[in-house]
């Protein structure tokens, strides 16, 4: 997809009011090295003139009871990560489009969205500036504007996210203060217990080497009433219910596991992070914007997988949310660590699927004056990592859009055929 942008402005965007200097640590799940990336998304929406400016002026005004993100990532002297509230600001970059909107569909067909054009480009490094949020508004020819924004994940988890990008969203529209009041709370839990090294004469080994496959993209659209269908055959049949998630999860692993054909003893693994703030006592307070959340992986024979039915797959997936808070209460205490388990290291390898669920976080409710976005696109870091992606259809449209890079070419065919026969 051809498309010309022009970057007119950019610079630091600092917070409207002086904010608390100092340091402040993170928790024992923002501290993970998994964590030390960027996560990008687009923003698309319909109506928006002069939106860089409006914006732009929100952002400021949300910097102040956010003013933490205005800050930037250090290490202290035992080497754990924290944040320097210095007040410098995030990279605001404003740009614009001759082109309209709909002439591109509005960015629909994610595989040939230009994401260097709409995502804020490299900042000098020469100037030492490392923020820990980027955004980018590009005006099109239409009226609308496309929000490209790029995140440090060690700071907030998807939910966190978009309870900032809210806060800008009613600074915009006119309100004094956010209807939920940030709350920092990152020492929700001490850090687990280190394990003694019963052999430190022992190298540890060496990591695997990474993969190379060559994942395929593919948009998989499951509309409303093809789910609720599904929904219903479900209860039909097993006399229970299920949830969306579940379902279309359910459905992926079993057809995408079909479709890789693999030999009868191997093991595949499913992965999906869940919110756990509903787990902690006493309760994370409203308003909390940290990371809180923990993998549940799932195991099973590539056989058995294969050979089941979506309702069988779907109990599977059902009976191994009901131990997440334990686990995750475990983990806390270092219980997993002591095992010689890390739940957050699942092997990086073909048949391990992971699935990110992005349609509930809240970005496609976020007005910054004009109504919800058309499309919010997010835009996969890695392409060795089978992942999945469950958002929703591009308004107005109702349903489900799985956003795959899951199987390689010999596969690809396989796979969609048989999630639309799944569908039908």
């Amino acid at each position: 997809m051809a498309l010309s942008v022009i970057r007119t402005n950019q610079g630091l965007v600092q917070p409207s009011k002086k904010t608390p200097s100092g340091t402040l640590d993170l928790s024992i799940i923002d501290r993970l090295p998994v964590l030390r990336c960027n996560a990008r998304t687009l923003h698309v929406f319909r109506h928006g003139p002069g939106a860089a400016q409006v914006i732009r002026e929100a952002l400021s005004t949300a910097l102040v009871p956010y003013y933490p993100l205005a800050g930037r990532l250090k290490e202290s002297s035992h080497g754990e990560l924290q944040i320097e509230c210095s007040g410098e600001g995030v990279w605001f970059v404003e740009a614009s489009a001759e082109c309209m909107l709909d002439s591109v569909h509005y960015f629909d067909d994610t595989a040939s969205i230009p994401y260097d054009e709409l995502l804020p480009d490299h900042i000098p490094e020469a100037e030492g500036i490392n923020p820990l949020v980027l955004m980018q508004v590009t005006q099109f020819a239409c009226g609308g504007f496309v929000m490209g924004l790029i995140f440090c994940h060690s700071i907030c988890d998807g939910l966190g996210v978009a309870q900032f990008l809210n806060a800008v969203g009613e600074m915009a529209r006119g309100l004094e203060n956010p209807s939920i009041a940030p709350v920092w709370c990152r020492d929700f839990s001490p850090p687990p217990p280190q394990v003694p090294q019963t052999n430190p004469t022992v190298l540890p080994n060496l990591p695997p080497p990474m993969p190379d496959y060559q994942l395929q993209h593919a948009n998989i659209d499951i509309p409303l009433d093809q789910i609720n269908q599904l929904k219903h055959e479900f209860q039909k049949s097993t006399g229970q219910t299920c949830s969306t998630f579940e379902l279309v999860v359910a459905s992926i692993w079993h057809h995408r596991t079909q479709a890789i054909n693999l030999g009868e003893n191997t093991q595949v693994k499913l992965v999906f992070f869940a919110n756990c703030r509903p787990f902690l006592q006493p309760p994370l307070p409203q308003g909390f914007y940290g990371n809180c959340f923990f993998p549940v992986t799932i195991t099973a024979s590539s056989e058995t997988l294969a050979r089941s039915s979506t309702a069988d797959v779907v109990k599977l997936i059902q009976e191994e949310k009901v131990k997440l808070s334990n686990e995750f209460c475990r983990w806390l205490k270092g219980e997993l660590v002591e095992d010689g388990v890390d739940p957050f290291a699942p092997p990086l390898i073909y048949t391990t699927l992971f699935i990110s669920e992005w349609g509930r976080l809240g970005f496609n409710q976020i007005d910054y004056g004009w109504g919800a976005p058309v499309h919010v696109v997010p835009i996969q870091g890695s392409a060795i990592i089978p992942v999945c992606i469950v958002g929703l259809l591009p308004s107005p449209k109702k349903g489900i859009r799985l956003m795959t890079w899951c199987v390689e070419e010999a596969h690809q065919q396989p796979f969609l055929d048989l999630m639309l026969k799944s569908s039908t």
